[in-house]
């Protein structure tokens, strides 16, 4: 069933779930380091939180055309496309401010999580982390 909830507050019990994910999501949470304890705190001890989330190309040339893509053409096809430009000019501004790679491994490491990983795709527009709570 689809709930509404708010992502520092979760309606569950400590242990509720046996894994935890998110896609997405995490970049907008109002509060991240309040909101992914919250997310471990809700998974029961050996449990899995996995988060997909976007992030930053680094390598010549998908870092430079990726740029140029999310600040010029996303915008443009959005306007044509829903009328609503600000929300992908939104976008992208997010994903630039938010921290990825080992930046955000180490904000999970400080928030409990134990045996972090981080995998890339799509030559790093995407990023899937994952850690276990103990």
């Amino acid at each position: 069933r689809l709930e509404k909830g708010d992502s520092t507050n979760l309606p569950y019990s400590d242990g509720s779930f046996d894994a935890v994910t998110v896609a997405f999501g995490v970049r907008n949470f109002d509060d991240l380091e309040k909101g992914l304890r919250e997310m471990l705190r809700v998974t029961r001890p050996g449990g899995k939180v996995v988060i997909l989330e976007f992030s930053m190309p680094e390598k010549f040339p998908i870092k430079q055309l990726y740029s140029f893509y999310s600040r010029k053409i996303m915008p443009f096809i959005g306007q044509l496309l829903s009328r609503q430009r600000a929300a992908y000019e939104y976008l992208p501004d997010s994903v630039q401010q938010f921290p990825y790679g080992t930046a955000f491994i180490k904000i999970m490491d400080e928030c409990g999580y134990k045996d972090t990983k981080a995998i890339t795709l799509t030559f790093g527009i995407a990023s899937i982390y994952s850690g276990i709570k103990h």
